[in-house]
């Protein structure tokens, strides 16, 4: 039997689900066919809803059958089978021209904008397509959107529009050590450990670890296991496959690595050597910092005075926890902040806080101590004090 889009729509008008006033226009990805030798099965769109017509003389009512002559176009399709509203009885089936047919209204299956690029780009996590779609990098039927909370369906034209990744090829860092499970590099100041989303913006270690690691080479931290502020320079170590990053993770987290930090900060302390024990939360009144805090969490500085002048001094830091921003904290707590931090002192060239040495055991089960140098700002400012 040939089904027209005119037919289509009288049989929506007689189920009440068109109006006099729609027209045929409403309707299309009409498609038809044989479940069965004895029957038909019309597939359609009505105002970008989907429906089903079923024209079977042998179904006799039966709603069991019915769904499931219908499931064969899509196994888990789910949705109503509409009763005949011409009978004064429930019933299901409905003459047309001769023939006994069903309609079926699928059920409507929209998600959020986000979820459904992350179910189909599972290579690209939630957070990141957030990024993507705030930044007008996905448009829905032709339109920008803003919102990941926007529902979308199948039925939806969703396209992605990414800007190219920029190419850092030609960037490079230093780097202190390498072998079959980790890389170290001693970063510069001002240089980022990863960006916060996958098309980067400006070159990043995780940038360069991404040449040297098959570990997170889907988001934007490949081979990351720690972190550098931005303003801090020196020693940071990096996972080259997935066994030597949950190594290294594991080591990070049960504070088995010995980190060792040489500063420049303003002013002396009272006491050459000592060990800080202060706890650490954000500071709600000014975003983006931190402050001690008898809420926080747990964090541990042992520091020990190298050289002092009337204004600075050049101490040796380690912390005993991670906390963000810890050595910075710790030592504006005692009056004493780190030079060039603009965060919790004053600004000046740099932040003058360096990751001088990093010890601990590789996947290999050698232990290792890395050392790098304290930058030559470093030494030059001591010497001006001292002159």
């Amino acid at each position: 039997m040939k089904i027209s889009s005119s037919d289509l729509l009288s049989i929506l008008r007689t189920f009440n689900v068109a109006s006099p006033s729609d027209i045929v226009r409403q309707i299309d990805q009409v498609t038809s066919t044989h479940p069965r030798a004895t029957n038909q099965l019309v597939a359609f769109r009505f105002n970008r809803k989907h429906f089903y017509v079923l024209i079977d003389e042998t179904a006799l009512d039966d709603t069991s059958y019915i769904t499931q002559q219908i499931q064969t176009v899509k196994s888990d399709l789910s949705g109503s089978l509409l009763q005949n509203p011409t009978s004064p009885i429930t019933t299901y089936g409905l003459p047309y021209k001769g023939k006994d047919i069903y309609l079926f209204s699928q059920q409507d299956t929209k998600k959020r904008l986000d979820v459904y690029l992350a179910e189909k780009y599972p290579t690209t996590s939630r957070s990141v397509w957030q990024k993507h779609i705030r930044a007008g990098y996905v448009l829905v039927n032709g339109e920008e959107a803003k919102n990941a909370k926007h529902n979308v369906s199948e039925d939806d034209n969703v396209e992605v529009a990414l800007p190219d990744a920029p190419d850092y090829s030609g960037d490079t860092l230093p780097i202190v050590y390498i072998d079959d499970d980790v890389i170290v590099i001693d970063k510069p100041a001002g240089v980022l450990t990863h960006g916060t989303n996958s098309l980067g913006g400006e070159f990043t270690v995780a940038d360069f670890f991404r040449r040297y690691t098959s570990v997170g080479l889907d988001g934007v931290r490949p081979g990351i296991v720690h972190r550098l502020d931005r303003d801090t320079s020196g020693l940071l170590i990096g996972a080259r496959n997935e066994t030597a990053f949950e190594y290294l993770k594991k080591q990070f987290a049960s504070r088995n690595v010995t980190k060792t930090y040489l500063a420049v900060i303003a002013g002396n302390l009272k006491h050459d050597a000592a060990v800080i024990d202060l706890p650490i939360a954000r500071n709600s009144a000014k975003p983006g910092s931190f402050r001690v805090d008898v809420k926080g969490k747990d964090a541990i500085t042992r520091y020990k005075a190298v050289e002092s002048s009337p204004n600075f001094s050049l101490v040796e830091l380690q912390p005993k926890s991670g906390r963000t921003h810890q050595l910075r904290v710790h030592m504006a707590h005692l009056g004493t902040p780190i030079y060039g931090d603009r965060l919790y002192g004053k600004a000046a060239d740099r932040l003058y806080l360096h990751a001088e040495k990093l010890r601990l055991l590789l996947p290999s089960g050698s232990e290792k101590e890395f050392m790098s140098p304290a930058p030559k700002e470093f030494r030059k400012l001591l010497k001006d004090v001292h002159s």
